[in-house]
């Protein structure tokens, strides 16, 4: 593997419960470990799988058809089962919902026409994050000195 193909993320706890990911370029996006008492807003980490599966295939699926048309509307649903079973706590039955409207007319024609393909080689072979959720892989934990 080489040095180009890394990708990483830095998480450091805020508060109690909370915390916040940095990336390489700088980007900063807080989370939490559920709903405090405060009512917090922020996602928790497996709201953010959810959004990373359906931010992938959306990305995806916007580059393919937005060539033809832009649409009038995009939206797309990720919902998941939260079970603790036997192999601990994960989440089931994922499924990617896409809601896409385009203008009337021939470009929106064939971005409709494209639709279903690009949601499909999303699923299938383009989406980093759904094809390892689905492929799996080992997650390594370490633990060093601060």
């Amino acid at each position: 593997m080489t040095e180009d193909s890394l990708r990483s993320v830095t998480v450091e706890r805020t508060a109690t419960g909370r915390f916040t990911a940095t990336n390489a370029r700088g980007g900063v996006i807080g989370f939490a470990a559920g709903a405090g008492p405060d009512g917090g807003s922020e996602f928790t980490p497996v709201e953010l799988l959810l959004a990373a599966i359906g931010g992938c295939s959306a990305v995806d699926v916007d580059v393919s058809t937005a060539r033809h048309s832009e649409p009038t509307g995009f939206t797309v649903t990720v919902t998941g089962h939260k079970v603790t079973d036997g192999l601990g706590n994960r989440l089931t039955d994922l499924e990617v919902t896409f809601s896409v409207a385009f203008p009337d007319g021939a470009a929106g024609d064939r971005a409709r026409a494209i639709l279903p393909r690009a949601a499909k080689a999303s699923h299938d072979r383009l989406c980093t994050v759904s094809r390892t959720v689905e492929t799996g892989t080992p997650v390594t934990t370490t633990v060093t000195d601060a």
